[in-house]
């Protein structure tokens, strides 16, 4: 190899190190802000899960104890 084309090498090494070093912390942000994203999506897949849950466990119509018991609970104000 002569002295051209060792200077070659190095140079092209050089610039590829610099080249490198400065799109490094972009490609890094852009990993960062991709599993950023993946979490907010599970987590959003999560809660979706759990209110679906929730809401189907529960009923919108109270019971008739709850009927009574309120029923009662006026007329024993009412009278006091």
């Amino acid at each position: 190899m002569t002295a051209d084309q060792t200077e070659a090498l190095i140079g092209m090494a050089v610039t590829f190190g610099l080249l490198l070093l400065i799109t490094l912390p972009s490609l890094l942000g852009v990993l960062r802000d991709r599993r950023m994203a993946r979490q907010i999506k599970e987590a959003r897949r999560a809660r979706e899960n759990a209110e679906a849950q929730k809401s189907s466990s529960r009923s919108t119509v109270p019971s008739t104890a709850t009927w009574y018991a309120d029923g009662r609970r006026s007329k024993k104000l009412v009278n006091s």
